[in-house]
């Protein structure tokens, strides 16, 4: 299968990629994701939906739902583990330790809802 192409097929790439996390309250979810990305929301498409950009083609989206709201998995990337980890730290945002895990290095985080968010880097 080549990179960017569905099943192998030419012609339809994916451009774009969106993590989501689904949250019953979403004023603790906003305060805390922008503690996260040391950031408010770049956009709210709708009621209820917070979107962070992170590059061109990358994101997270933080939807309430209470229904699947702590379900959610999003696993993120950076180039400094260690800093994000103190800033999380000193903001109370999370209490953040860094660990080994899988030949990287991960910050396992939980947002209000309990929905996983885990950091990576080198």
């Amino acid at each position: 299968m080549s990179r960017g192409t569905l099943g192998g097929q030419r012609g339809m790439a994916f451009t774009r990629v969106l993590a989501q996390a689904a949250v019953s309250d979403a004023e603790a979810a906003e305060r805390w994701y922008a503690a996260l990305f040391d950031a408010s929301p770049d956009a709210r498409p709708m009621d209820g939906l917070l979107e962070w950009h992170l590059t061109d083609t990358a994101g997270v989206q933080v939807w309430r739902e209470p229904a699947r709201a702590g379900r959610s998995c999003v696993v993120l990337g950076t180039d400094d583990l260690d800093a994000l980890a103190d800033r999380l730290t000193r903001v109370g945002a999370a209490r953040a330790a860094v660990e080994a895990g899988g030949g990287a290095r991960l910050l396992r985080l939980s947002d209000p809802d309990g929905n996983l968010v885990v950091v990576t880097g080198a």
